[in-house]
C-alpha cells in the first residue's frame, strides 16, 4: 500500500506544480485570476475499524480552487479600457444568434471592431444597459442588455439660411483705380485680381445635406467723403463656391449689396437682412436662399480691417469624434457638431460562489451550477464596484509568493518520490531474504 500512498503524493504534488506553472505562466495575462490547489487525506476505514489505529491510504486533489482577489491596474490611454474596482465581471455575448452565449470577464480590455461594436480580444460583445435620452436605465435584466455599438453620425443636416457678419471696413482705404485708366475709372471687379477689391471676408455655411460651403464676400470701395456729400459707399459681392449670389431673381443681372456709412462711420444702409436669390449647391436638389445681415455693428471706422463676428444658422451632421465611459457606467459619444449622445450603461454582473464559475479561457469564465446564478447590477450600486475608465485590471498572481509554492511544491515531490523509492528497497529486501 506504500507504493501507492506515495503515487498518490507525487500526482498531488505534480498537480500543484501545474497549477503554479499555469499562473507563472500568465502573469502577464490582463483579468487573469490565479488557482490554489486544495488536497484532501484519504482514509480507508470500517465500522470496526479501531480508530486509534487507522493509516491513511494517501492524498487527493479535493479541487483547484480559483483565487477572485483583486489584480494591480495599469494605466492605459483608450477611454474603452476598463477596470472594475472590487466585485464583478463584466458580461460579453459572443456571435450566438440565440444570444446564450453569454461570458464574464474581468478583462476590461476593449475595442470597435469593423460593425462598430465594442468586443474584447475574442470578438465578444460588451453589454450595457438601454438607456433614454438623459441616460436613465430604461430595461434591467440579462434578456434586456444589448450589445455597445457606437454610432457613426449625431443630428439631422440644416442647411443655411441666416447668416450675420460683424466687421469694420478700414475707412483710409482708396478706391481701386488702374493707372491705363481715365482719373477716377474705378476697377472692374474680379475676385480673382486682388487690386479689384479692398477686403474680403470667409464664412463657412452648409447646404441640405450637410456638406460645408464657403462663402466669401469681397468689398470695394465706391466712393469716398466729400464736402457735399459726408457719406461713404461700398460694393459687397458674395460667392459660394465659383457661384455669385445676386439679390436679383434673374442670374444673368448681378446684382451686389450697396453698403452705406455716415460721415461718424456707422452703417445706414441697408438696414436689415439682405435675401438673395436661390442658387443651386453642388449635389442639391433643391436651391437654397440665403439672408446675408451685416448688422448695426458693422462700421467704417479709421482702423484695419476686422471680421469681428460672423454666425450662421446651418449646421452638418455630427461625426463621431470619441467616447467616454463615466465611474457609474455610462457610456456617452462625443460628435463633432457639439452634440452628446449617451449610448447605454454598462451591466456588472456577481456569483455567491465565483470559485465556481467555469473557465473558458482568454479570461472569461461562464456560470455553472456551483457558481449559482449571475445577479445584475450598475457600477458603484448595490454592493458592485465602480469602474475605473483609463485602465486595465492585471493578473493577480504574486511571482514570489508563486516561486516560494513552486519550491516547496518540488520538496513535496521529491520527498514522495524518496517515500516511494524506499518502499521499492523495503520491498527488495524482503524478496532477497526469501530468495
Amino acid at each position: 500500500m506504500s507504493f501507492f500512498t506515495s503515487l498518490s503524493g507525487l500526482q498531488a504534488a505534480q498537480t500543484e506544480m501545474s497549477t503554479i506553472s499555469h499562473n507563472l505562466a500568465n502573469v502577464s495575462t490582463n483579468g487573469f485570476k490565479r488557482s490554489t490547489t486544495q488536497f484532501a487525506d484519504v482514509i480507508a476505514s470500517t465500522s470496526n475499524s479501531n480508530p486509534t489505529q487507522m493509516v491513511g491510504s494517501g492524498t487527493v486533489v479535493k479541487s483547484v480552487r480559483q483565487q477572485f482577489s483583486q489584480g494591480g491596474f495599469t494605466q492605459s490611454t483608450s477611454a474603452l479600457d476598463v477596470a472594475i474596482s472590487g466585485e464583478g465581471f463584466f458580461i460579453v455575448k459572443g456571435g450566438d444568434a440565440s444570444g446564450n452565449n453569454v461570458s464574464f470577464t474581468r478583462n476590461g480590455s476593449f475595442l470597435v471592431n469593423s460593425d462598430r461594436y465594442v468586443v474584447d480580444g475574442q470578438g465578444n460583445k460588451l453589454q450595457v444597459y438601454p438607456v433614454d435620452g438623459s441616460g436613465s436605465v430604461v430595461a434591467t435584466g440579462l434578456a434586456s442588455t444589448v450589445s455597445l455599438r457606437l454610432p457613426q453620425t449625431s443630428g439631422k443636416p440644416e442647411a443655411s439660411q441666416n447668416v450675420s457678419m460683424s466687421l469694420n471696413l478700414n475707412a483710409n482705404q482708396l478706391i481701386p483705380k488702374d493707372d491705363d485708366r481715365w482719373e477716377d475709372e474705378p476697377y472692374a471687379f474680379d475676385r480673382f485680381d486682388p487690386a479689384t477689391y479692398n477686403h474680403s471676408a470667409q464664412t463657412t455655411i452648409y447646404d441640405a445635406n450637410g456638406n460645408a460651403l464657403t462663402m466669401t464676400t469681397y468689398f470695394v470701395r465706391e466712393t469716398a467723403p466729400t464736402t457735399g456729400d459726408p457719406n461713404s459707399e461700398w460694393t459687397a459681392y458674395s460667392f459660394v463656391g465659383d457661384k455669385q449670389l445676386t439679390t436679383n431673381p434673374d442670374p444673368d443681372i448681378q446684382e451686389p449689396i450697396t453698403l452705406t456709412f455716415d460721415a461718424t462711420g456707422k452703417l445706414t444702409a441697408p438696414t436689415g437682412p439682405t435675401t438673395f436669390a436661390g442658387f443651386l449647391a453642388p449635389g442639391a436638389t433643391a436651391e437654397q436662399v440665403i439672408n446675408l445681415d451685416f448688422g448695426d455693428a458693422t462700421t467704417q471706422v479709421y482702423s484695419p480691417f476686422s471680421v469681428n463676428a460672423s454666425t450662421q444658422d446651418g449646421s452638418p451632421v455630427g461625426q463621431l469624434e470619441g467616447v467616454t465611459i463615466a465611474d457609474d457606467g455610462t457610456v456617452s459619444a462625443s460628435f463633432s457638431n457639439g452634440d452628446s449622445q449617451a449610448l447605454g450603461k454598462v451591466v456588472l454582473a456577481s456569483f455567491s460562489n465565483p470559485a465556481g464559475m467555469r473557465q473558458q479561457g482568454s479570461s472569461t469564465w461562464s456560470a455553472s451550477g456551483l457558481s449559482g446564478e449571475a445577479r445584475l447590477g450598475e457600477p458603484g450600486a448595490n454592493g458592485f464596484g465602480g469602474l475605473m475608465s483609463g485602465a486595465i485590471e492585471r493578473s493577480n498572481v504574486d511571482i514570489t509568493e508563486e516561486l516560494v509554492g513552486l519550491i516547496a511544491a518540488q520538496r513535496n515531490f521529491q520527498a514522495n518520490a524518496k517515500a516511494l523509492d524506499t518502499a521499492s528497497q523495503i520491498s527488495q529486501t524482503i524478496f532477497n531474504i526469501r530468495s
